[in-house]
């Protein structure tokens, strides 16, 4: 149950933005194995004065940078990472994003970090739950 946020330009119209925050989803249902009903996404359009990128660090050309931050659960090979972040720049490439500017941070914790509501921790529950039953 990843938490994602999108930070992208003003300029980026409305449907632009939700295409680019359809094609993070997608990249996290194909790559990750998200389901598909998991979607908890904030995008946040700011001011271009307002985002300061390197536009030359590492030797990529950014411009207009769309900056994807993922909080998920831990425990995901190092792979599934990588496919990861080449599948978000392939869908951010359909929604118009150059793939030089999509920039993305990866975070983990566990499940007893998560609150869903009601003041409970739900996926901590779901694990102790499956840990009894041995599933």
């Amino acid at each position: 149950m990843p938490l994602v946020r999108i930070d992208l330009s003003a300029t980026r119209p409305p449907a632009a933005r939700r295409a680019i925050a359809d094609g993070v989803h997608r990249a996290l249902v194909d790559a990750v194995g998200v389901p598909a009903g998991d979607r908890f996404q904030i995008v946040t359009p700011h001011d271009p004065e307002e985002m300061f990128f390197d536009p030359s660090y590492l030797g990529v050309a950014r411009e207009d940078v769309v900056c994807v931050q993922v909080l998920l659960r831990a425990g995901r090979p190092e792979e599934v990472k990588r496919g990861l972040y080449r599948r978000l720049a392939d869908e951010l490439a359909e929604a118009g994003v150059r793939p030089e500017d999509v920039f993305v941070t990866l975070s983990e914790n566990s499940s007893d970090d998560w609150s869903m509501g009601n003041g409970l921790a739900q996926l901590a529950d779901q694990a102790a739950a499956a840990a009894r039953s041995g599933t």
